[in-house]
């Protein structure tokens, strides 16, 4: 497994190293420092020279040996992508109030309206602020009191096979605080036909008031006409979190997916690269080949302004709100029957020995020879240099002072100990490594 998923890593760092330059000749849009900063990244991510390591060593046997490179942590990598999923659940999971009911909302537009937000990449963030007026505005009309949902909103732009694609991923409390009682408000009946016309609407009505002019009217005119029922608002009926241990988790593979995962990637002929996806329509795994420019226009296309946050949190949700409004909700699902117990579950961020751990079932700083765990050696960044040396600190007597300070103190609780009775001094720790 994890010679193959190297194998695909290699292929897809090999694609934009052959092909990069001249695809910015080809598409001057992207001839940016911003863009190029990103590849460059990306090409030295999991290479030492370039991004900085940290080297573990044996300290029992002297024989065991292991250096990590640091991650590039950029938007291109696929690889690091992996990694800002499981971060991703773990933040949200500690954002959802236990308890409460969550469904997961998909709202879309159609394919007329994409070119619209591709070259007007500023919108993303109004349409984001858009669906949360909408969904507020949905709750409010069903309950026929004015109602503040809570929502975690995330833009994706692409779709399963990598082209443009901008839609929203939400994750809604069924229901909201009624502002004027400061009561929680759970709502079992959602007419999901309003949602499909209230999203068309605030949509369109958005785009209208940004731009004001005569061809988007005419453009709104023809979606109204096309689809008389409204957009493509997916809704997850049922209680979500009752059928899965953490929602979260459930919706990461969905919500914070890079445009491609590496084992998609089926060949690469130095002109042509193919790989394959579910398809939507068919619901069956589709495979395309396309030129090398092609694929990287899907990958890099995807790449929001700096700066820009694609997962936001608002209404009961919102960060600043949270701890305040999580004691009014528990208070109220005291009081309501049929409330999911238990369903959220808090995901801990795991770290690269635990990850690695998942993936390959063994410890990667377990000593090969002696079985020892391995330690911190060395620490380098090519920026910085050498933020940190073992062999230093053990030439500066890291260990001797340690142990004579462990010593001392030792010696001072025994003294305070028999002086009173009252007072105990806890011993430090002393150095746990594994002896040589």
């Amino acid at each position: 497994m994890e010679a193959q998923g190297s194998k695909d890593w290699n292929v897809y760092k090999q694609i934009f190293f052959d092909h990069w330059e001249e695809f910015k000749k080809k598409n001057p849009m992207y001839d940016q420092q911003y863009y190029d900063a990103l590849v460059g990244k990306m090409l030295g991510c999991g290479n030492p020279e370039k991004m900085g390591y940290i080297e573990y060593r044996c300290l029992n046997c002297g024989k065991g040996l292991r250096v990590v490179s640091m991650s590039c942590k950029c938007c291109v990598c696929l690889r690091c992508g992996k990694v800002y999923v499981d971060d991703w659940v773990s933040q949200v999971s500690k954002m959802l109030h236990e308890g409460v009911i969550y469904r997961h909302i998909v709202l879309t537009m159609p394919k007329v309206l994409r070119n619209i937000f591709y070259n007007h990449p500023e919108l993303l963030g109004v349409l984001m602020q858009c669906a949360v007026k909408c969904l507020d505005d949905f709750f409010s009309t069903v309950r026929g009191r004015k109602l503040k949902g809570g929502y975690i909103v995330v833009l994706q732009t692409h779709g399963r096979n990598g082209q443009y694609n901008p839609h929203l991923h939400i994750i809604a409390t069924s229901g909201g605080m009624d502002e004027g009682t400061q009561r929680w408000v759970h709502l079992n009946y959602l007419p999901y036909p309003m949602l499909h016309k209230k999203w068309q609407w605030y949509l369109l009505e958005m785009l209208k008031e940004e731009f004001d002019t005569e061809q988007i009217e005419q453009i709104a005119d023809k979606c109204y006409k096309r689809y008389p029922k409204g957009f493509v608002a997916n809704v997850e009926k049922g209680d979500v979190p009752g059928r899965y241990k953490s929602l979260a988790k459930y919706l990461a593979k969905y919500v914070v997916s890079p445009p491609i995962s590496v084992r998609r990637i089926d060949e690469y002929d130095g002109e042509t690269v193919t790989y394959h996806y579910r398809s939507h329509k068919t619901e069956r795994v589709e495979q395309e080949t396309v030129d090398v420019y092609t694929f990287i226009g899907r990958m890099i296309q995807h790449v929001l302004p700096k700066g820009f946050k694609r997962i936001r949190y608002s209404g009961v949700q919102a960060t600043k709100t949270f701890e305040k409004v999580k004691v009014i909700i528990r208070e109220a699902l005291a009081k309501v029957k049929g409330i999911v117990k238990g369903a959220i579950k808090i995901i801990a961020k795991k770290n690269y020995q635990e990850r690695y751990k998942d993936s390959t079932g063994t410890d990667p700083f377990v000593c090969p020879c002696c079985r020892s765990q391995m330690d911190i050696w060395r620490i380098w960044h090519p920026d910085y240099g050498v933020i940190y040396d073992e062999l230093e600190e053990m030439k500066k007597g890291k260990y001797e002072s340690k142990e004579k300070e462990a010593i001392a103190q030792k010696s001072n609780g025994r003294t305070l100990r028999s002086s009173s009775k009252r007072v105990q001094l806890p011993v430090s720790g002393v150095w746990n490594g594994d002896s040589c």
